[in-house]
Protein backbone atom coordinates (compact mmCIF):
# COMPACT_ATOMS: atom_id res chain seq x y z
CA UNK A 1 0.00 0.00 0.00
CA UNK A 2 1.28 3.64 -1.10
CA UNK A 3 0.01 6.27 1.41
CA UNK A 4 -1.35 9.37 -0.27
CA UNK A 5 -0.37 12.30 2.69
CA UNK A 6 -1.63 15.15 0.23
CA UNK A 7 -4.81 14.76 2.47
CA UNK A 8 -2.99 15.70 5.51
CA UNK A 9 -3.29 19.30 4.64
CA UNK A 10 -6.85 19.09 5.63
CA UNK A 11 -6.21 19.94 9.17
CA UNK A 12 -9.90 21.58 11.05
CA UNK A 13 -9.96 25.07 11.54
CA UNK A 14 -10.96 24.65 14.72
CA UNK A 15 -7.74 22.85 16.06
CA UNK A 16 -6.28 26.17 17.67
CA UNK A 17 -2.36 25.98 18.90
CA UNK A 18 -3.59 26.30 22.77
CA UNK A 19 -5.54 22.25 21.54
CA UNK A 20 -2.22 21.50 20.25
CA UNK A 21 0.17 20.85 23.17
CA UNK A 22 4.11 19.72 22.48
CA UNK A 23 4.65 16.08 22.44
CA UNK A 24 8.20 15.16 24.17
CA UNK A 25 8.55 11.29 23.76
CA UNK A 26 11.62 9.95 25.08
CA UNK A 27 12.56 6.46 24.81
CA UNK A 28 15.42 4.89 26.36
CA UNK A 29 17.26 1.48 24.52
CA UNK A 30 17.73 -1.29 26.53
CA UNK A 31 16.77 -0.85 29.81
CA UNK A 32 13.68 -2.71 31.31
CA UNK A 33 11.68 -1.32 34.19
CA UNK A 34 13.80 -3.46 37.15
CA UNK A 35 15.98 -0.29 36.84
CA UNK A 36 13.80 2.39 37.37
CA UNK A 37 12.62 3.36 41.03
CA UNK A 38 9.03 3.93 40.67
CA UNK A 39 8.85 -0.08 39.20
CA UNK A 40 10.00 -1.01 42.18
CA UNK A 41 13.75 -0.76 41.55
CA UNK A 42 16.12 -1.02 44.11
CA UNK A 43 19.44 -0.68 42.62
CA UNK A 44 19.93 3.26 42.15
CA UNK A 45 17.79 5.94 42.26
CA UNK A 46 16.48 7.64 39.24
CA UNK A 47 14.85 10.90 40.95
CA UNK A 48 14.36 12.76 37.50
CA UNK A 49 12.09 9.98 36.23
CA UNK A 50 10.25 8.53 39.10
CA UNK A 51 9.47 13.20 39.30
CA UNK A 52 7.26 12.35 35.88
CA UNK A 53 5.50 9.27 37.35
CA UNK A 54 4.73 10.98 40.88
CA UNK A 55 3.27 14.38 38.72
CA UNK A 56 1.67 11.85 35.85
CA UNK A 57 0.55 9.32 35.05
CA UNK A 58 2.24 5.45 35.76
CA UNK A 59 1.39 2.68 33.45
CA UNK A 60 1.59 -1.01 34.70
CA UNK A 61 0.88 -2.83 31.32
CA UNK A 62 2.89 -1.38 28.46
CA UNK A 63 4.46 -3.22 25.92
CA UNK A 64 7.18 -3.22 23.21
CA UNK A 65 8.51 -5.61 20.87
CA UNK A 66 11.31 -7.53 22.39
CA UNK A 67 14.09 -5.88 20.32
CA UNK A 68 15.24 -2.92 18.64
CA UNK A 69 13.65 -2.68 15.05
CA UNK A 70 10.95 -4.23 15.80
CA UNK A 71 10.37 -1.61 18.04
CA UNK A 72 11.16 1.16 16.12
CA UNK A 73 8.96 0.23 13.32
CA UNK A 74 5.68 -0.15 15.20
CA UNK A 75 6.07 2.57 17.55
CA UNK A 76 6.77 4.84 14.36
CA UNK A 77 3.99 3.23 12.21
CA UNK A 78 0.87 2.47 14.55
CA UNK A 79 1.56 -0.87 12.82
CA UNK A 80 2.57 -4.62 14.06
CA UNK A 81 5.10 -6.41 12.52
CA UNK A 82 2.68 -8.88 10.88
CA UNK A 83 1.44 -5.97 9.22
CA UNK A 84 4.79 -3.69 8.38
CA UNK A 85 6.76 -6.54 8.09
CA UNK A 86 10.39 -5.32 9.93
CA UNK A 87 9.79 -8.96 12.70
CA UNK A 88 13.26 -9.14 12.96
CA UNK A 89 16.08 -7.04 13.70
CA UNK A 90 18.04 -5.11 10.38
CA UNK A 91 20.78 -2.90 10.68
CA UNK A 92 20.53 -0.87 7.54
CA UNK A 93 23.76 0.87 7.92
CA UNK A 94 25.96 -1.83 8.56
CA UNK A 95 24.56 -4.62 6.58
CA UNK A 96 22.33 -2.61 3.66
CA UNK A 97 21.24 -5.12 1.13
CA UNK A 98 18.95 -2.29 -0.42
CA UNK A 99 16.43 -2.51 2.79
CA UNK A 100 15.52 0.50 4.45
CA UNK A 101 12.27 1.88 6.43
CA UNK A 102 11.12 3.31 2.93
CA UNK A 103 9.03 6.85 3.25
CA UNK A 104 7.39 5.84 -0.03
CA UNK A 105 5.88 2.70 1.87
CA UNK A 106 5.50 3.60 5.43
CA UNK A 107 3.51 6.30 7.40
CA UNK A 108 5.41 7.99 10.32
CA UNK A 109 3.67 9.88 13.69
CA UNK A 110 6.27 12.83 12.73
CA UNK A 111 4.19 12.88 8.76
CA UNK A 112 1.14 12.68 10.67
CA UNK A 113 1.95 15.89 13.48
CA UNK A 114 3.91 18.09 10.64
CA UNK A 115 0.85 19.30 8.22
CA UNK A 116 -1.01 20.44 11.74
CA UNK A 117 1.33 22.75 12.40
CA UNK A 118 3.61 21.23 14.81
CA UNK A 119 7.41 21.76 14.17
CA UNK A 120 9.25 17.98 14.46
CA UNK A 121 12.75 16.93 16.03
CA UNK A 122 14.90 14.01 16.68
CA UNK A 123 17.91 13.49 17.92
CA UNK A 124 19.56 9.63 19.31
CA UNK A 125 19.10 6.51 17.33
CA UNK A 126 17.54 5.59 14.13
CA UNK A 127 19.19 3.07 12.75
CA UNK A 128 17.06 2.21 9.75
CA UNK A 129 18.04 4.27 7.11
CA UNK A 130 21.81 4.95 5.74
CA UNK A 131 22.14 8.22 5.85
CA UNK A 132 24.92 7.86 3.31
CA UNK A 133 22.81 6.46 0.74
CA UNK A 134 19.50 8.59 2.24
CA UNK A 135 20.79 11.99 3.43
CA UNK A 136 17.75 13.28 3.54
CA UNK A 137 15.80 10.48 4.77
CA UNK A 138 14.68 11.77 7.89
CA UNK A 139 13.07 14.45 5.96
CA UNK A 140 10.92 13.13 4.26
CA UNK A 141 10.02 10.82 7.12
CA UNK A 142 8.70 14.43 9.04
CA UNK A 143 11.01 15.43 10.81
CA UNK A 144 12.39 19.19 10.55
CA UNK A 145 15.39 18.89 12.36
CA UNK A 146 17.58 16.30 13.81
CA UNK A 147 21.10 15.27 15.30
CA UNK A 148 21.73 11.56 14.85
CA UNK A 149 24.49 8.76 15.65
CA UNK A 150 24.55 7.05 12.24
CA UNK A 151 24.41 3.96 13.59
CA UNK A 152 27.58 1.88 12.71
CA UNK A 153 28.40 2.17 9.39
CA UNK A 154 30.05 -0.56 7.73
CA UNK A 155 33.61 0.66 6.46
CA UNK A 156 33.40 3.59 8.77
CA UNK A 157 35.36 2.47 11.70
CA UNK A 158 34.11 6.45 13.68
CA UNK A 159 30.60 5.77 13.05
CA UNK A 160 30.91 2.83 15.95
CA UNK A 161 31.32 5.56 18.45
CA UNK A 162 27.98 6.75 20.12
CA UNK A 163 29.46 7.64 23.32
CA UNK A 164 33.26 9.26 23.55
CA UNK A 165 34.06 11.38 20.40
CA UNK A 166 30.67 10.08 19.15
CA UNK A 167 29.57 10.12 15.31
CA UNK A 168 27.10 12.47 14.28
CA UNK A 169 24.68 13.74 11.66
CA UNK A 170 23.12 17.29 11.96
CA UNK A 171 20.78 18.49 9.75
CA UNK A 172 22.66 21.28 8.04
CA UNK A 173 25.75 19.47 7.97
CA UNK A 174 27.89 15.89 7.00
CA UNK A 175 28.28 13.40 9.59
CA UNK A 176 31.68 13.94 11.47
CA UNK A 177 33.22 13.40 15.14
CA UNK A 178 32.70 15.47 18.03
CA UNK A 179 36.08 15.28 19.80
CA UNK A 180 36.14 15.16 23.50
CA UNK A 181 32.48 15.04 23.95
CA UNK A 182 29.85 12.33 25.02
CA UNK A 183 26.92 12.12 22.42
CA UNK A 184 24.11 11.93 24.95
CA UNK A 185 25.09 15.20 25.70
CA UNK A 186 25.13 16.56 22.25
CA UNK A 187 21.63 15.03 21.35
CA UNK A 188 20.15 16.62 25.05
CA UNK A 189 21.93 19.39 23.90
CA UNK A 190 20.49 19.78 20.50
CA UNK A 191 16.98 19.14 21.74
CA UNK A 192 17.64 21.73 24.18
CA UNK A 193 18.09 24.45 21.65
CA UNK A 194 14.99 23.03 19.43
CA UNK A 195 12.50 24.03 22.43
CA UNK A 196 14.03 27.46 23.14
CA UNK A 197 13.89 27.84 19.27
CA UNK A 198 10.34 26.87 18.47
CA UNK A 199 8.95 27.23 21.69
CA UNK A 200 5.82 29.80 19.59
CA UNK A 201 4.72 26.32 17.79
CA UNK A 202 3.36 23.24 18.78
CA UNK A 203 6.51 20.79 18.79
CA UNK A 204 6.67 17.36 18.34
CA UNK A 205 10.51 15.81 19.85
CA UNK A 206 11.16 12.53 19.57
CA UNK A 207 14.25 11.36 21.76
CA UNK A 208 15.73 7.65 20.77
CA UNK A 209 18.38 7.65 23.68
CA UNK A 210 21.52 5.58 22.74
CA UNK A 211 21.91 5.48 26.23
CA UNK A 212 21.91 2.52 27.89
CA UNK A 213 22.84 0.22 25.07
CA UNK A 214 26.31 -1.42 24.98
CA UNK A 215 29.29 -0.69 24.70
CA UNK A 216 28.85 0.17 28.83
CA UNK A 217 31.33 3.34 29.37
CA UNK A 218 31.95 6.06 32.78
CA UNK A 219 30.21 9.12 31.98
CA UNK A 220 30.76 12.48 32.48
CA UNK A 221 29.58 12.41 36.59
CA UNK A 222 31.45 8.97 37.21
CA UNK A 223 34.33 9.50 35.17
CA UNK A 224 35.86 6.43 37.99
CA UNK A 225 33.22 3.55 37.06
CA UNK A 226 35.31 0.61 36.08
CA UNK A 227 33.93 -2.70 36.20
CA UNK A 228 30.79 -3.11 33.44
CA UNK A 229 28.21 -3.25 36.25
CA UNK A 230 29.58 0.45 37.53
CA UNK A 231 29.06 1.64 34.28
CA UNK A 232 25.82 0.29 33.32
CA UNK A 233 24.67 1.80 36.66
CA UNK A 234 26.25 5.09 35.97
CA UNK A 235 24.88 5.01 32.34
CA UNK A 236 20.96 4.53 34.05
CA UNK A 237 22.12 7.44 36.63
CA UNK A 238 22.75 9.44 33.32
CA UNK A 239 19.65 8.95 31.87
CA UNK A 240 18.16 10.37 34.40
CA UNK A 241 20.34 13.12 34.90
CA UNK A 242 19.16 14.08 30.95
CA UNK A 243 15.67 13.32 31.89
CA UNK A 244 15.79 16.25 34.56
CA UNK A 245 17.79 18.80 31.98
CA UNK A 246 15.10 17.94 29.70
CA UNK A 247 12.20 18.68 32.07
CA UNK A 248 13.94 21.73 33.50
CA UNK A 249 14.16 23.40 30.17
CA UNK A 250 10.14 22.90 30.05
CA UNK A 251 9.86 24.67 33.13
CA UNK A 252 11.98 27.79 32.09
CA UNK A 253 10.42 27.79 29.08
CA UNK A 254 7.10 28.19 30.51
CA UNK A 255 5.71 25.02 28.57
CA UNK A 256 4.98 22.82 30.89
CA UNK A 257 1.59 23.30 31.02
CA UNK A 258 1.41 22.68 28.16
CA UNK A 259 3.66 19.51 27.25
CA UNK A 260 3.26 15.99 27.55
CA UNK A 261 6.19 13.97 28.35
CA UNK A 262 6.32 10.42 27.52
CA UNK A 263 9.04 8.42 29.20
CA UNK A 264 9.76 4.73 27.76
CA UNK A 265 12.02 2.15 26.46
CA UNK A 266 12.73 0.09 23.47
CA UNK A 267 13.07 -3.31 24.90
CA UNK A 268 14.34 -5.02 28.18
CA UNK A 269 18.14 -4.74 29.82
CA UNK A 270 20.88 -6.67 28.65
CA UNK A 271 21.22 -10.40 29.76
CA UNK A 272 24.23 -9.53 31.14
CA UNK A 273 22.91 -6.94 33.99
CA UNK A 274 20.74 -8.50 36.72
CA UNK A 275 18.85 -5.87 38.90
CA UNK A 276 16.27 -6.42 42.01
CA UNK A 277 12.73 -5.40 41.08
CA UNK A 278 10.90 -5.31 44.91
CA UNK A 279 11.54 -8.99 46.24
CA UNK A 280 13.03 -10.85 43.55
CA UNK A 281 15.84 -10.76 41.07
CA UNK A 282 15.55 -9.59 37.12
CA UNK A 283 17.62 -10.72 34.46
CA UNK A 284 17.71 -8.55 31.63
CA UNK A 285 15.73 -9.83 28.89
CA UNK A 286 16.56 -8.36 25.75
CA UNK A 287 15.15 -10.12 22.83
CA UNK A 288 13.20 -12.64 24.82
CA UNK A 289 9.28 -12.87 24.87
CA UNK A 290 8.93 -13.43 28.53
CA UNK A 291 8.00 -10.08 30.37
CA UNK A 292 11.43 -8.88 31.10
CA UNK A 293 11.35 -8.35 27.14
CA UNK A 294 8.96 -6.43 26.18
CA UNK A 295 7.28 -5.28 29.40
CA UNK A 296 8.53 -1.52 30.08
CA UNK A 297 8.34 1.16 32.35
CA UNK A 298 5.47 3.83 30.33
CA UNK A 299 4.81 7.16 32.01
CA UNK A 300 2.98 10.02 30.68
CA UNK A 301 3.46 13.47 32.54
CA UNK A 302 1.38 16.87 31.72
CA UNK A 303 0.58 18.88 34.84
CA UNK A 304 -2.88 20.34 33.72
CA UNK A 305 -3.34 17.48 31.21
CA UNK A 306 -2.70 14.40 32.08
CA UNK A 307 -3.89 13.82 36.51
CA UNK A 308 -0.98 13.54 38.88
CA UNK A 309 -0.26 10.53 40.54
CA UNK A 310 -1.92 7.86 38.75
CA UNK A 311 -1.32 4.35 38.50
CA UNK A 312 -3.01 2.50 35.36
CA UNK A 313 -3.32 -0.95 34.50
CA UNK A 314 -4.64 0.48 31.44
CA UNK A 315 -3.17 -1.81 28.58
CA UNK A 316 -1.25 -0.41 26.07
CA UNK A 317 1.53 -1.30 23.42
CA UNK A 318 3.77 0.70 20.55
CA UNK A 319 1.57 0.67 17.40
CA UNK A 320 -1.06 3.31 20.31
CA UNK A 321 1.27 6.18 20.03
CA UNK A 322 0.58 7.19 16.39
CA UNK A 323 -3.20 7.39 17.19
CA UNK A 324 -2.42 8.77 20.54
CA UNK A 325 -0.47 11.68 19.30
CA UNK A 326 -3.13 12.38 16.24
CA UNK A 327 -5.59 12.94 18.37
CA UNK A 328 -3.50 14.58 21.36
CA UNK A 329 -3.00 17.29 18.49
CA UNK A 330 -6.00 17.56 16.46
CA UNK A 331 -3.88 15.83 13.84
CA UNK A 332 -6.39 14.09 10.78
CA UNK A 333 -5.19 9.85 10.43
CA UNK A 334 -5.12 10.11 6.54
CA UNK A 335 -7.54 7.48 4.89
CA UNK A 336 -6.46 4.30 4.25
CA UNK A 337 -3.98 4.33 6.65
CA UNK A 338 -3.83 0.88 8.25
CA UNK A 339 -3.90 1.43 12.43
CA UNK A 340 -3.03 -1.37 14.70
CA UNK A 341 -3.09 1.43 17.85
CA UNK A 342 -6.04 2.45 19.70
CA UNK A 343 -5.54 6.28 21.10
CA UNK A 344 -4.95 6.27 24.54
CA UNK A 345 -5.43 10.57 24.53
CA UNK A 346 -8.99 10.21 26.33
CA UNK A 347 -7.03 7.37 29.40
CA UNK A 348 -4.30 10.29 29.44
CA UNK A 349 -6.87 13.19 29.87
CA UNK A 350 -8.52 11.68 32.59
CA UNK A 351 -11.71 11.13 30.59
CA UNK A 352 -11.78 7.49 30.65
CA UNK A 353 -10.98 4.89 33.67
CA UNK A 354 -9.64 2.35 31.08
CA UNK A 355 -8.72 1.82 27.01
CA UNK A 356 -10.52 -0.20 25.01
CA UNK A 357 -7.74 -2.83 24.50
CA UNK A 358 -8.23 -6.25 25.25
CA UNK A 359 -4.66 -7.34 24.59
CA UNK A 360 -1.21 -6.24 23.46
CA UNK A 361 1.00 -7.89 21.83
CA UNK A 362 5.20 -8.37 21.33
CA UNK A 363 6.67 -9.98 18.30
CA UNK A 364 10.34 -11.06 16.91
CA UNK A 365 13.44 -12.22 17.77
CA UNK A 366 17.39 -12.28 16.54
CA UNK A 367 18.35 -10.90 13.14
CA UNK A 368 16.45 -11.01 9.71
CA UNK A 369 16.89 -13.75 6.87
CA UNK A 370 18.55 -11.95 3.78
CA UNK A 371 17.53 -13.57 -0.26
CA UNK A 372 18.01 -13.11 -3.56
CA UNK A 373 14.65 -11.34 -3.53
CA UNK A 374 15.52 -9.06 -0.52
CA UNK A 375 15.32 -8.82 3.12
CA UNK A 376 12.51 -10.90 5.12
CA UNK A 377 11.32 -12.34 8.48
CA UNK A 378 13.56 -15.18 9.94
CA UNK A 379 10.62 -17.15 10.51
CA UNK A 380 7.32 -17.52 8.40
CA UNK A 381 5.15 -17.04 11.47
CA UNK A 382 7.23 -14.93 13.68
CA UNK A 383 6.97 -16.42 17.57
CA UNK A 384 5.08 -13.66 18.92
CA UNK A 385 3.16 -13.17 23.15
CA UNK A 386 -0.17 -11.57 23.57
CA UNK A 387 -1.46 -10.96 27.04
CA UNK A 388 -4.18 -9.14 29.13
CA UNK A 389 -4.49 -7.47 32.44
CA UNK A 390 -3.46 -11.12 33.77
CA UNK A 391 -2.89 -14.14 31.34
CA UNK A 392 -0.49 -14.59 28.53
CA UNK A 393 0.07 -16.65 26.01
CA UNK A 394 2.95 -17.88 23.58
CA UNK A 395 2.21 -18.44 19.97
CA UNK A 396 4.56 -20.47 17.72
CA UNK A 397 3.58 -21.59 13.89
CA UNK A 398 0.15 -20.41 14.88
CA UNK A 399 -0.87 -22.28 17.63
CA UNK A 400 -0.74 -21.31 20.99
CA UNK A 401 2.14 -23.33 22.88
CA UNK A 402 2.07 -21.85 26.50
CA UNK A 403 -0.48 -20.02 28.77
CA UNK A 404 0.20 -18.40 32.11
CA UNK A 405 -1.14 -16.90 34.71
CA UNK A 406 0.97 -13.18 35.50
CA UNK A 407 -0.33 -12.48 39.24
CA UNK A 408 0.59 -15.64 40.55
CA UNK A 409 3.20 -16.49 37.82
CA UNK A 410 5.06 -13.45 36.76
CA UNK A 411 8.72 -15.65 35.59
CA UNK A 412 6.26 -17.81 33.64
CA UNK A 413 7.15 -20.72 35.08
CA UNK A 414 3.70 -22.60 35.38
CA UNK A 415 2.58 -24.03 31.92
CA UNK A 416 -1.66 -23.76 32.03
CA UNK A 417 -2.40 -24.90 28.53
CA UNK A 418 -3.94 -28.47 29.39
CA UNK A 419 -5.72 -26.92 32.26
CA UNK A 420 -9.31 -27.54 32.67
CA UNK A 421 -9.83 -24.76 35.26
CA UNK A 422 -12.85 -22.31 33.73
CA UNK A 423 -10.56 -19.46 33.65
CA UNK A 424 -7.86 -20.69 32.12
CA UNK A 425 -10.42 -22.26 29.39
CA UNK A 426 -11.76 -18.96 28.74
CA UNK A 427 -8.53 -17.49 28.47
CA UNK A 428 -6.90 -19.72 25.94
CA UNK A 429 -10.09 -19.30 23.53
CA UNK A 430 -10.15 -15.67 23.83
CA UNK A 431 -6.58 -15.99 22.18
CA UNK A 432 -7.30 -17.93 20.03
CA UNK A 433 -10.08 -16.10 18.38
CA UNK A 434 -7.47 -13.37 18.59
CA UNK A 435 -4.54 -15.22 16.81
CA UNK A 436 -7.13 -16.70 14.10
CA UNK A 437 -7.72 -13.14 12.42
CA UNK A 438 -3.82 -12.44 12.12
CA UNK A 439 -1.98 -13.14 8.54
CA UNK A 440 -1.03 -16.68 8.32
CA UNK A 441 2.36 -15.42 6.78
CA UNK A 442 4.47 -12.65 7.88
CA UNK A 443 5.57 -10.05 5.40
CA UNK A 444 8.51 -8.79 3.92
CA UNK A 445 9.40 -4.74 4.84
CA UNK A 446 7.82 -2.57 2.62
CA UNK A 447 10.54 -0.67 0.63
CA UNK A 448 11.58 -0.16 -3.26
CA UNK A 449 15.80 -1.02 -2.62
CA UNK A 450 18.52 1.69 -2.68
CA UNK A 451 21.19 1.16 -4.89
CA UNK A 452 23.92 -1.48 -4.54
CA UNK A 453 26.63 -0.52 -2.23
CA UNK A 454 29.87 -2.11 -1.52
CA UNK A 455 29.46 -2.96 1.80
CA UNK A 456 26.13 -4.68 1.49
CA UNK A 457 25.64 -8.03 3.20
CA UNK A 458 25.31 -11.06 0.90
CA UNK A 459 22.08 -13.13 0.47
CA UNK A 460 22.02 -16.03 3.28
CA UNK A 461 23.20 -19.57 2.09
CA UNK A 462 19.70 -21.48 1.16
Amino acid sequence: MRFHFAVLLLVPSMVFAAERPNIIFIMVDDLGPEWIGCYGGRELKTPHIDALAAGGMRFTNAYSMPQCTPTRATLLTGQYPFHHGWCNHWDVPRWGAGCHFDPRHNLTFARVLKPAGYKTAIAGKWQINDFRVQPDVLRQHGFDAWCMWTGYETGVPASGERYWDPYIYTSGSKSRTHRGRFGPDVFTDFLLKFLEDNRESPMLVYFPMVLTHGPVVHTPTELEADTPLEKHKAMVRYTDRLVGRLVSTVDRLKLRRKTVIFFTTDNGTSKRFRARLGDRVVRGGKGLLTENGPWQPFIVNAPGIVPAGVVTDTLTDFTDMLPTFAELAGAPIPPGAQLDGHSLAGVLRGEQRDGTRKWILAMGRGPAALDSKGVRPQQVYTDRVLRDKRFKVHVQKGRITRLHDLKTDPTEEINLLESVQSAHVAARRKFSAVISDFPKKDPRPRYTPTPPQPWDRKPDAP
